[in-house]
């Protein structure tokens, strides 16, 4: 049985602190590439995300720009009929023609 007096660790008894400092360094750089890898992998997921909300966004900015190009023909309609009709205190009627469905899709 050892004496207290001797340096003992979970290393054994004759663990020195070279040794110890060697483990440690080891530990830390495994610790580090383990986060280092946790995080590439976040970055992976982050940039998927953002691919497809980059998509999803070109596709909402197409189906705005044809309502809005929609809208226009509506009203240019409704203002060359209201000159003929009732004047320009008519109200131009948005519903003309209309070929989108309740929720703005096209049908």
């Amino acid at each position: 049985m050892p004496d207290n007096k001797s340096s003992y660790s979970f290393l054994g008894p004759k663990a020195s602190s070279s040794n110890i400092t060697n483990l440690r360094k080891r530990c830390k750089k495994v610790v580090m590439e383990r986060l280092n890898s946790k995080l590439y992998l976040q970055n992976c997921y982050i940039m998927q995300e953002n691919e497809r909300l980059r998509k999803k966004a070109q596709l909402l900015n197409q189906e705005n720009q044809a309502l809005l190009s929609e809208l226009k023909q509506k009203l240019s309609k409704a203002n060359s009929g209201s000159k003929s009709n009732g004047g320009p205190n008519s109200i131009p009627d948005l519903n003309l023609c209309s070929t989108s469905g309740p929720n703005g899709s096209k049908q």
